[in-house]
């Protein structure tokens, strides 16, 4: 799928981002189906390492898909993983030199840190406390099988 003979970038990122908004929506309604979100994570920090805006951009909008489908404030998972990327990540990749460490903290990460930095905003706005089920250890070991293969 080519757009053209003089601008070669491929369309297939456009029908990820389609395939994605479909699994979501079929996520929330299928408990048994992980949410993606530490998918999500590791995309946007290669795409921000990459310095690639069409990936960011398409990273971000799935982010927002995503809050919007699980009833999170609009951009607080961009404005907290870009707060991990930034100031935790390095931390993580100087400090573990297996692959594996790294991968399992990503996940850790995505879903654990961002439940308290929800808890967190939730304080300090007087907004109703995110909660957590038990599927989230399922989730948690799916997304690290499936983050281990990318």
């Amino acid at each position: 799928m080519q757009r053209s003979l003089t601008h070669q970038k491929s369309l297939t990122p456009f029908l990820y981002v389609l395939l994605f908004i479909i699994y979501e929506g079929l996520s929330s309604i299928y408990l048994f189906l992980p949410p993606m979100f530490a998918v999500l994570f590791v995309l946007f920090a290669r795409a921000i390492k990459r310095e690639d805006a069409l990936s960011i951009f398409l990273v971000s909008f799935c982010l927002l898909v995503f809050e919007a489908d699980k009833g999170y404030l609009l951009f607080s998972s961009i404005i907290y993983l870009t707060l991990v990327y930034k100031f935790i990540l390095p931390k993580i990749t100087t400090n573990f030199s297996c692959n594996s460490c790294v991968n399992i903290s990503y996940v850790l990460f995505s879903y654990l840190g961002f439940f308290i930095f929800s808890l967190l905003i939730a304080n300090i706005f007087l907004l109703p406390v995110p909660s957590i089920n038990y599927y989230i250890v399922y989730y948690i070991i799916i997304e690290f099988l499936i983050v281990s293969v990318l």
